[in-house]
């Protein structure tokens, strides 16, 4: 058994160099049946990263060499333990230390135990001269793009951005209400609370695992931001209408289209990904929902459109992520500057005029999202 707990730590720093180093995020870099301290300690390090790494240079007598990156990332597990969660100081050090016997670097075991032991010694003392990326832990070029954006918002956007996101419900309308589904939850022992930003949302007072939800297999909730639960409302359905929901998966907002309109005509949802639209079709399958699905480019009508046309169409276009950075805080490592410049010229393909509502985490609430409806005009 603590053979296995100083592994999770030995894991956790694996899974951040696939990041890092390989590009990857997090949810491909996790192994499917992750622990929940695992977890923990992958996203709390990815949050935190650059003001935990200022601490160790600066307990580091001197730089670790190039190839022992793993060691660097070993001490920021271990000091994302000593200031974020409730292990005791002496055993998150302890199974810190043995990880690396796991690593394959048994040398170093005295070297992390001294980098340890002294943070906790000095724990409370204020750091030196802190970069502004280790003061609000976001790249610096990230930062620029955000106070440019948001000049008056940008302080509580970047607070929010390092915070846990709440675990926010939609209750499937079709099977029941969200308070019967509230007081489902209260009998199960979670606590939670009816969503005032949302119609069908419930918010939970911390996250579960979705196997632990009730009803959850059945169909009776999903797990979706009270900003992502405003784009069914909004889009102007009515019975017999047929619907075009592009760039669908992983389908949850088509998912909750099918739940509030159960009267639509038809619902045709598009997505370039085959694995993704796998993801799309596992939502509909346990929500008991129907749609056609197809792979294909939004941007390419000609290779899979009828010519038949839409009544309503919904479309998440690509986007930076950064709206959510809150939920997936690898964004701020693997996004990049030169990634804006294709994103916004994709986006300008699928939509010519840039208008509407914009949402932004610290500001409303929310996750950050990007409103706009229109109506094509008549030909003259």
């Amino acid at each position: 058994m603590r053979a296995r707990v100083a592994r999770c730590r030995a894991d956790a720093v694996m899974v951040l160099r696939s990041m890092l180093e390989q590009g990857k995020s997090l949810n491909d870099a996790l192994p499917d049946k992750a622990s929940p301290l695992l977890r923990e300690l992958v996203f709390g390090v990815t949050r935190w990263y650059w003001r935990l790494r200022e601490a160790a240079i600066e307990l580091l007598q001197k730089p670790l060499r190039r190839n022992d990156r793993d060691l660097e990332l070993l001490i920021l597990v271990g000091l994302y333990q000593l200031d974020e969660l409730r292990i005791p100081a002496h055993a998150a050090i302890n199974e810190t230390v043995k990880a690396c016997d796991h690593l394959g670097k048994g040398w170093a075991k005295g070297l992390i135990n001294a980098v340890l032991r002294t943070y906790i010694r000095r724990r409370g003392e204020p750091m030196s001269n802190l970069s502004e990326e280790a003061l609000y832990n976001h790249p610096k070029w990230m930062l620029t793009h955000i106070r440019g954006s948001w000049p008056t918002f940008w302080p509580r956007i970047v607070k929010a951005n390092n915070e846990r996101a709440p675990m926010v419900l939609r209750v499937n309308g079709r099977r029941l209400n969200r308070t019967e589904y509230l007081g489902e939850i209260i009998r199960r022992g979670l606590g939670g609370r009816i969503d005032d930003l949302s119609a069908d949302g419930v918010v939970l007072d911390k996250p579960v695992a979705v196997h632990e939800l009730p009803g959850f297999s059945q169909g009776w909730v999903s797990v979706q931001d009270s900003a992502a639960q405003w784009a069914a409302p909004t889009l102007p359905v009515k019975p017999g209408h047929r619907v075009l929901d592009a760039c669908s998966a992983p389908g949850g907002k088509l998912t909750h289209i099918l739940e509030r309109y159960p009267d639509i005509g038809s619902v045709l949802a598009v997505d370039i990904s085959d694995k993704r639209v796998a993801m799309i079709r596992e939502n509909l399958g346990r929500l008991n929902l129907s749609a056609e699905v197809r792979v294909a480019d939004a941007g390419d009508p000609a290779s899979w459109w009828d010519g038949r046309p839409f009544d309503c169409v919904l479309l998440d276009a690509p986007c930076t992520g950064t709206g959510v950075i809150r939920r997936h805080p690898d964004i701020k490592h693997l996004r990049r500057p030169e990634d804006l410049t294709g994103l916004v010229a994709r986006q300008s393909s699928l939509l010519r005029s840039r208008f509407g509502l914009q949402t932004l985490p610290g500001v409303h609430n929310v996750d950050g999202f990007y409103y706009a409806l229109m109506q094509k005009r008549k030909s003259e």
